[in-house]
């Protein structure tokens, strides 16, 4: 479909390739589990939850990842670091994938990846994030740790619009003092994974999604997002569910297409639930540029790439 001019960044995470140009290599696709509201949850606190329904959806997950091409990731949310290190430890025996160490409390995610740098899983951990609302203290557990990957969040609530998200990367956008980008080289994240920070449709979503063009064109480093989070907080899409949940069900995977079109190298979907959705819809999105990038520019896709697994 189209090659972008910077030289592209690919990383190496695991065994996963991340990142290149539209259909070079597959869209790395992200789950999440143990999130607030997920019924397999019967104590956020302790980390309890049904093991044998978290199991088969893992299994899914990995089973689509296999036959289609596109790899996958875990991301585990959790509200206390003794929730976070049992589901650290349920996922990696589960799976030989790399998962995102996510909370909204800064400790529990540091704490989940000093449990990581203990047990020897550093190289499957990617920190889930450092964004505008980073502490001294998280600063300086991630400078003591010096942990290379992390999702950098383009998140500027000052400003939505693409030049807001770019600020807060390359200056702080008059909110810190300096910018994330710069923050990353300063802790040692030599991989960072750029997250255009999806907002709420109407609320800068659109800004977000062009972002992803952006900052590959900009930067040349790996790009996502959570897009699904815009169709989830639409309040017309929401009543509308309320009649048929096949409409928002359908909204809520395109919406992944809409990033992986401008450039996307991940995309956080959402419930790992909806892997069974997800996988093939964006298996066919990276066939397309594949397809293109093969004979309009002479690149090949990787030999585990859906347009070779799928054709």
């Amino acid at each position: 479909m189209f090659i972008f001019e910077k030289e592209q960044q690919i990383y190496d995470i695991a065994g996963v390739k991340i990142g290149g140009n539209p259909g070079e290599n597959p869209t790395v696709l992200a789950g999440t589990i143990f999130y607030d509201g997920d019924k397999i949850v019967t104590d956020a606190e302790y980390g309890e939850f049904d093991k044998n329904q978290a199991e088969l959806m893992i299994g899914k997950q990995n089973e689509l990842s296999s036959t289609t091409g596109n790899p996958a990731l875990v991301q585990i949310y959790a509200g206390t670091s003794d929730a976070l290190i049992k589901y650290i430890d349920f996922v990696t025996d589960c799976t030989e994938s790399s998962f995102l160490i996510d909370s909204t409390t800064p400790s529990v995610r540091l704490n989940g990846l000093r449990y990581c740098e203990e047990v020897g899983l550093l190289d499957r951990a990617i920190y889930n994030s450092i964004n505008l609302s980073i502490s001294e203290e998280e600063i300086q557990g991630l400078t003591e740790i010096q942990h290379d990957c992390a999702i950098v969040l383009a998140f500027n609530p000052r400003d939505p619009s693409v030049a807001g998200r770019r600020a807060v990367l390359e200056d702080g956008g008059g909110q810190i003092t300096k910018g994330l980008l710069t923050l990353c080289e300063d802790i040692g994240v030599t991989k960072p994974l750029i997250d255009t920070a999806i907002t709420a449709m109407g609320a800068g979503a659109g800004a977000a999604a062009a972002f992803t063009f952006v900052a590959k064109t900009i930067y040349g480093f790996p790009t996502g997002s959570g897009v699904h989070n815009a169709p989830s907080s639409w309040p017309w899409l929401r009543d509308m569910k309320k009649k048929n949940k096949d409409i928002f069900r359908t909204c809520d995977i395109a919406s992944n297409l809409i990033v992986q079109t401008l450039g996307a190298d991940y995309v956080l979907y959402g419930p790992i639930k909806n892997a069974e959705l997800v996988f093939p819809a964006v298996a066919m999105g990276d066939i397309f540029a594949a397809e293109s990038l093969s004979l309009e520019m002479g690149i090949e896709p990787v030999e585990t790439h859906p347009y070779r697994k799928l054709l």
